[in-house]
């Protein structure tokens, strides 16, 4: 049950057709009335307690709209107070069922989809969720007072009618594979929301009023920007749904905040919480341990997961004059030596990021097929000479490479941009150094940059490393002040509207869009449209393997590292996971959504 939104695809059918649910190319997994997803317990217990960790950065929480730019919601609040017309299963990619909406009818145009709610559905205040909230929902996101990232991915919606009191219809501008269900995954709350005196607030100063959604959960007991606790609706609407039986089965789950890692791991040994997910591999192999883990009390477990890889990447900000240069930033790329810093720091625990798409079709392999050619040629000089020979792969320096060869490469590759050693450091023909900026707001970053920082040093490029409070690396995140920084982009084998978001020209001038990199390239949004426009998956798989070589080969991401397993310690003695994890889960959100209290603290 995680915030983010739920992006699903479905391959159009030759007539209009209403169904329980879509799927991206074929067969949906479960058929009609199924009795509940394979991987919960439907007789799980209800009861107890979960007491998480916040999986956000910040350290505090400020208001409870999830949805406006200015600001920072309690972790895990959209997906557990607010409903969608339609759920995901973690057992399947790209599918969706039915959770507030009962079915759906696709135009065999592929331009209208038409979603019928379920009479039962309900929100927290006993209103019925009608036509209008759905209606009055997008409007709100598609307004001016939310995250650019709604308009974005909602760009293709080119509107929503009220056909009666259950019964919606959206319209599409163009015939788009995912629209259907990108809006059948975004989260539906009451007109009522922020209502004073029968007359709706600015939707910007909806902050502290309680959320009207229809979720599993409500908010509960607050200890305010600190913890916060949801509780279970023992009357929540969907409960015997299919798609919700053997789910939401903790009646409190408890989300803290501490201040930086070390507390958050000393609490843990502490027993102040039940489950946390680990990044740190540094963390994972040599400090989790102490007597609640010698007595089996915590336990600490990988689970195998089958999700796309990500590509959590150094973001370069071409927006700065000093990184505008593609050879300069493919030089910083070959600074990066990566089997050192597996080797001497991450315990050999993580694999190279390569690409956009990893451990999905969408990866791009060997030299471009046909039908990628026929998708890249015409903006042959206009994207990067490469794109046309070998897929991207990260440079190496175990043998037979070396990083010695790379740093070459990569002097010559700056020489060529008009970059030279002269009086001890890297400069261009005005005499200007080559000195940058990484932000981060965590000092142990630095850990991990040093390696990096010492081997642009070789170059004669400074890097420096600088901290700040997450609030103002928010608000220069948000309004693209940075040179470089990390980020942890999730992966998916279905790519769509928010890959425009990511890389589409439009979003690059957009306060808080997700168009971090500043990239601006008539040949990517040609290509985004060919990939969100596919009809076929005979036809995505050209596009976004097209897509990550211009991409890549553009240099304006540098890959770091994935994990093909989450590192999970919980507590075993109050809480029972289910048998086995389903494979697309994105970690503790199985643990949320299906995971139950063991009997002894059932009822604590």
């Amino acid at each position: 049950m995680q915030g983010l939104p739920i992006l699903l695809a479905l391959a159009f059918s030759p007539a209009a057709w209403a169904a329980h649910g879509y799927a991206l190319w074929g067969d949906l997994k479960y058929p009609p009335n199924f009795p509940n997803f394979a991987y919960v317990n439907p007789q799980a217990p209800k009861g107890g307690e979960l007491r998480l960790v916040s999986n956000l950065r910040y350290s505090t929480f400020d208001k409870y709209n999830p949805f406006t730019i200015k600001g920072s919601p309690p972790a895990y609040l959209p997906g557990l107070m607010f409903d969608t017309l339609l759920s995901g299963a973690q057992d399947e990619i790209g599918s969706g069922y039915g959770l507030l909406a009962e079915d759906v009818e696709v135009t065999p145009d592929g331009l209208a989809a038409t979603f019928r709610l379920r009479k039962e559905a309900r929100f927290h205040n006993g209103d019925p969720v009608l036509a209008a909230d759905v209606k009055y929902t997008f409007d709100t996101l598609l307004g001016p007072y939310t995250s650019p990232a709604y308009k974005t991915t909602l760009d293709d919606l080119a509107g929503l009618d009220v056909i009666d009191d259950r019964t919606v219809r959206f319209r599409f501008k163009r015939k788009n594979r995912e629209m259907p269900l990108t809006v059948g995954g975004m989260p539906i709350f009451s007109r009522k929301w922020g209502m004073v005196d029968g007359k709706p607030k600015r939707f910007d100063e909806v902050v502290m009023d309680i959320p009207i959604g229809s979720g599993p959960y409500r908010i509960g007991p607050v200890n305010f920007g600190r913890d916060i606790t949801y509780v279970r609706d023992p009357n929540y609407w969907g409960r015997e749904l299919n798609v919700r039986r053997g789910t939401s089965n903790f009646d409190r789950i408890t989300v803290k905040i501490y201040k930086d890692n070390t507390a958050r791991l000393e609490a843990l040994k502490a027993g102040e919480f039940d489950l946390m997910r680990f990044f740190s591999a540094g963390d994972w192999a040599r400090r989790v341990n102490g007597r609640r883990f010698k007595t089996g009390e915590l336990v600490k477990a990988e689970f195998r997961h089958q999700l796309p890889s990500g590509f959590q990447s150094y973001v370069l900000n071409i927006r700065i004059p000093k990184l505008q240069d593609a050879r300069v930033r493919q030089a910083l790329d070959l600074a990066v030596d990566f089997e050192y810093m597996n080797r001497q720091l991450f315990y050999n625990s993580y694999q190279r990021v390569q690409g956009l798409f990893g451990n999905t079709e969408c990866k791009s392999t060997g030299t471009p097929s046909p039908e990628e050619l026929a998708l890249l040629t015409p903006w042959r000089g206009q994207v990067p000479d490469a794109v046309f020979g070998p897929a991207y792969q990260a440079p190496r320096t175990d043998p037979p490479h070396s990083l010695r060869d790379n740093l070459r490469q990569a002097r010559e590759l700056l020489k060529q941009a008009g970059w030279e050693v002269r009086d001890g450091a890297l400069r261009n023909a005005k005499g200007e150094p080559l000195v940058l900026e990484y932000l981060d707001s965590q000092e142990g970053g630095a850990r991990t940059v040093t390696p990096w920082m010492r081997n642009l040093e070789k170059l004669g490029i400074t890097l420096n490393f600088r901290t700040v409070d997450f609030a103002l690396y928010q608000q220069r995140f948000q309004k693209k002040e940075f040179e470089i920084i990390s980020l942890a982009y999730p992966g998916t084998a279905t790519p769509g509207q928010d890959y425009v978001d990511l890389f589409g020209s439009k979003s690059a001038d957009i306060e808080d869009s997700g168009n971090l990199t500043g990239i601006k390239s008539p040949a990517v949004d040609d290509l985004l449209r060919k990939m969100t426009s596919a009809e076929t998956k005979a036809q995505m798989l050209p596009a976004c393997r097209a897509l990550e070589r211009v991409i890549m080969q553009s240099h304006i991401l540098i890959p770091q590292w994935t994990a093909p397993t989450h590192r999970i310690v919980y507590n075993a003695w109050r809480l029972q996971p289910t048998a086995t994890m389903p494979p697309y889960s994105q970690g503790e959100g199985w643990a949320i959504d299906t995971w139950w209290a063991k009997p002894q603290q059932a009822n604590l």
